[in-house]
């Protein structure tokens, strides 16, 4: 990292601090948190990155995708804590249509408007795709049945505590089939520019790690911060609960996948872009949510997975639209525009509500 932007991390990350434990207003809170949260999460995906190169690219989109989104588990977590469910849901939501939709969107059209065609392995593309819908199926069905059918409260919540289980097995299975028996059919063997130097990371391995520890620690205490201000913050200025969760919560903690993702694209490396935006999107679906579902259950008062009807529409277009436009295993800049103009249209149609 630059001088200027490590000073610019610890900067923020002080007045942040500093907002919080001397209570300034709510707004300047969040507004420092918002700030402060970009910067640390920008710092995560930094040295994710890093990793990410003695790791491999395979491995390392996934590490990417992974540490990628520990800000918005972590925000999550406090929302669990606090009771916030609704919250919690439309970020979820939110982290979903924010990866398929605009960083895989802001992806395609960066790395486009440099390289007319960029390809990746289609197999992958395919299997992502794949994912997708069951991630919405998954979301979908325990819905239909909770509006069709009289369901106590203890029945919603055992169904969801099973449908979160079987997520997360299914989510496991799929790494032990894509990172173990069949990575060489899912590498990505396109090769980017041929007369591309091969970059040396500017840190080592063992610092690559101590600051991904470090980034993860900062993440947790800022999130914790931000999260603090949000319920005074949708009161004064009358905003919906799932507009804030879906759209500012979401914006701020894919701060990470933003950075990493666009610069990869820009390196003509659209696979390890795909793979970071999709499966964070993936990762949300079929790992954090149930891993909320199984922290809130132990925190006393299980949160169902039973989303609202615009949140599962809103998944379902944005996997819609990103699975049409991946499952070729090309791209080009025209294509990110169209999933950007699908983010704007549920953005005003979240806010409007």
């Amino acid at each position: 990292m630059s001088k200027v932007r490590t000073s610019l991390l610890v900067i923020t990350f002080l007045l942040s601090a500093a907002s919080h434990y001397l209570h300034f207003d709510p707004l300047v809170q969040f507004v420092l948190s918002a700030i402060a949260v970009v910067f640390v999460a920008g710092f995560l995906g930094k040295a994710t990155e890093h990793v990410a190169h003695y790791a491999g690219e395979r491995l390392g989109g996934f590490l990417n995708a992974t540490f990628g989104n520990a800000a918005e588990l972590i925000i999550a977590i406090f929302l669990v804590k606090e009771g916030l469910y609704d919250m919690v849901k439309a970020s979820l939501t939110g982290s979903i249509i924010g990866n398929l939709l605009l960083v895989l969107g802001l992806s395609i059209f960066l790395g486009g408007t440099k390289f007319k065609i960029q390809n990746f392995n289609q197999s992958l593309a395919g299997m992502n795709g794949s994912l997708m819908i069951v991630a919405v199926i998954a979301l979908f069905v325990p819905a239909v049945f909770f509006n069709t059918h009289t369901i106590t409260v203890p029945q919603t919540q055992t169904l969801s505590l099973i449908v979160a289980g079987i997520l997360i097995v299914a989510y496991i299975a799929w790494i032990i089939f894509s990172m173990v028996t069949h990575k060489d059919i899912l590498a990505d063997n396109v090769a980017a520019n041929e007369g591309e130097a091969h970059e040396q990371p500017v840190w080592s391995k063992k610092k690559s790690i101590t600051y991904l520890i470090l980034a993860t620690v900062m993440v947790a205490f800022v999130s914790e911060w931000l999260v603090g201000t949000l319920e005074t913050l949708t009161v004064r200025f009358g905003l919906s609960e799932i507009f804030v969760g879906a759209f500012l919560v979401a914006i701020v903690g894919n701060a990470a996948e933003h950075s990493a993702a666009v610069l990869l694209a820009m390196k003509n490396k659209m696979g390890a872009a795909v793979e970071i935006a999709v499966g964070s999107s993936l990762q949300i679906a079929l790992f954090v949510a149930p891993v909320l579902v199984f922290t809130s259950f132990f925190f006393g008062n299980t949160m169902d997975i039973v989303f609202t009807t615009i949140e599962l529409v809103a998944i379902g277009v944005a996997v819609f639209i990103a699975k049409s436009i991946i499952q070729d295993g090309s791209t080009n800049w025209y294509e990110g525009l169209l999933l950007m103009a699908v983010y704007a249209i549920l953005g005003v149609s979240f806010f409007l509500i």
